[in-house]
Parts: structure tokens; sequence; C-alpha cells
């Protein structure tokens, strides 16, 4: 909206002082002379911008054109620049949003604390994209922004929802769902409903369109998504064809497979300092998959179709590379 783009505009002038218009346009993802039309309405507005020509030149606001948010301690300002930080607004399509916030925020701080913060927050990351090793850490899968926005619109209206859902190993298709609420899990985002009555979790980038509806959903007024979230992990992990696997590990690679394991039933040391931990995966795919991660630092010791499995891939990949094993193919 236009509104909003002025008051970034500003705020941006704000912070850096002078600006040409290719930059402001850069900024603001809009065109040189969307960005010369906003210069001049804020003018015809009142508020004191002016051009500065040369080489060096560009648009500025004259100096002591500010305001001040005086309630916020140091402390409370680099929580809020910190927050802006985290992937939640992303996967619930409110990037830009938190980035226009964060600029206001910055603006509105008093002087004595903007420097001071913003020089903290420089000395923190979070969830950056890859860890010691450049493995990309798990990231939230692209949801379409009109889908993402119907979907927080009727989750906060509290009106029934469309979305055409693509639920693993099925056909995408149209479902009309009472939503809950939204959650973010490991830069993975989740919409809580009901459909027919039933509780269901849908994963937010298996949606492919979403379509926010006139009428009321039938939800409670309010509700607690922590426990929510609580009792639907519960009954996942307590059902499909779950799969109980008794397994030596590595200690060094034990967090590994606990992470990826749906829960540990029992644990304890080895003779040969390694870890015997009885742990359940959701099916049998699930736990060939975690085993096969782990490489020689896991070994499965029941059931015998996993070890059968595991030996017969082991296997394929030798024979697939064996003939190359001290020479080249020729």
């Amino acid at each position: 909206m236009r509104g909003d783009r002025l008051v970034s505009l500003v705020l941006l002038l704000r912070q850096h002082g002078r600006l040409t218009a290719p930059r402001l346009a850069r900024e603001l993802e809009v065109s040189v002379r969307t960005v010369l039309r906003d210069i001049e309405a804020l003018s015809s507005a009142g508020v004191p911008v002016y051009a500065e020509r040369g080489r060096h030149g560009g648009f500025a606001l004259l100096t002591g054109f500010q305001t001040e948010l005086t309630g916020l301690n140091h402390d409370e300002a680099l929580a809020l620049l910190v927050a802006g930080s985290r992937r939640g607004a992303q996967v619930f399509g409110l990037g830009s949003a938190l980035a226009s916030a964060m600029l206001k925020v910055v603006d509105a701080l008093p002087e004595s604390h903007r420097a001071t913060a913003s020089d903290a927050a420089q000395r923190l990351l979070i969830d950056p994209e890859t860890d010691l090793l450049s493995r990309r850490l798990a990231a939230g899968e692209e949801v379409p922004d009109t889908a993402v926005t119907e979907i927080r619109r009727a989750v906060f209206a509290g009106h029934k929802l469309r979305i055409h859902y693509a639920a693993v190993d099925q056909e995408p298709r149209w479902r009309t769902v009472d939503p809950i609420g939204l959650v973010t899990v490991r830069g993975q985002g989740y919409l809580l409903a009901t459909r027919s009555g039933a509780d269901r979790t849908y994963r937010l980038s298996r949606v492919l369109a979403a379509e926010e509806l006139t009428e009321p959903a039938e939800r409670p007024s309010r509700v607690d998504l922590g426990r929510a979230w609580q009792e639907r992990g519960t009954r996942f992990r307590v059902g499909g064809d779950q799969v109980a696997v008794l397994v030596r590990v590595n200690p060094a690679r034990r967090d590994e497979l606990v992470n990826t394991a749906l829960a540990v039933r029992a644990e304890e040391p080895a003779e040969d300092g390694w870890l015997r931990l009885d742990v359940t995966f959701q099916d049998s795919r699930h736990a060939q998959w975690a085993l096969w991660q782990l490489a020689t630092d896991a070994e499965a010791l029941s059931p015998e179709w996993l070890r059968t499995s595991l030996r017969d891939r082991a296997a394929a990949i030798a024979t697939r590379y064996g003939g190359f094993v001290g020479c080249r193919p020729s």
C-alpha cells in the first residue's frame, strides 16, 4: 500500500541521511519514477524532504524531523531487533511487514539507544543457513504468498478456509477446514485446524492455494496452541505403522539419532564404549533413512528385516562403485 511505502521512505531517509532515487527504488522494490512521485507527495504533505544535486546528491530530510519511542530500554530494543531475525514471519508470509516494522522500531528509538542496540544486534546471529560443516540447515519451503495470506486472514478473522492441499503420496484436492492457529517449528509452518470436527494438521509448504470463506469457523473462542501442538504431537508419535529398532550408535552421533527418532524407549552403554538405544520411528522408510544417514557410526541390531534392507542397500552401492576401486573406468 502506498501509505506504508511513504512511511518506509521517510524512515529510510531518517536512518541513512541521504539516498539517491535509484537506491530508494531498490530498497522499496519500486521504480525510480514511483519514488519521485512519492517524494513529491511527501513534500505536498508538509514532510521536509529536499533534493541535493551533484555527484553525491540525493534526497534528504531536514535535520530534527523525528519522533521518538521513549518507553523502550536497551534490552527491550535489543529483544525487538533480535526477534526481527526469526523465521516465523517469513514462514507466515510476513517477511516484508516485519522488515518494515523493524525499520520503524529502530527509527523511533531514542538516539541514546539506537546506535547501541543496532551494534549489539549485529553481534547476534540467529538461525544461520548452514552449520560449521557448510551443511544447509532445514529451512521453510516456499508457500505461495497469496495462499499464506488467505490462510492468515482466515485464522485471524475466524472464518472457514478452503485449501488445495497435496498430502504425501496423494493427488492434490480441495478441503474446507476450520482454522485454529498457525505454528512454526524449525522453519516449517503448520496450520492447525479441524475438518468435520476432527483435528487436522496441515503443512503450509503443501498448500498450493487457499481461499478465505465468509462463513464463521466452528472453533472455540480461546485456544492454547502450545498444548494443542503437544497433544497432536503425542498422537502422531503413537499412531501409524511405527517401527521399534534396537541400535548400537557411536556416542558422537547419539544426538543425531535421538533427534531423528520419534521416541527413545531405553538407553544403556554397550561394552565396546558405544550406546545401545531402543528407539521408535514412524514407519519402515523412516527407520531405513535414519540409520542410513549415520553410515558406519550406527548398527541396527533388530529387527532383522531392517538389517537386511541396509545390508542390501550397501551391497548395491558397493557393486555400483566396486569396478572403480584402484583404477579408472576404461
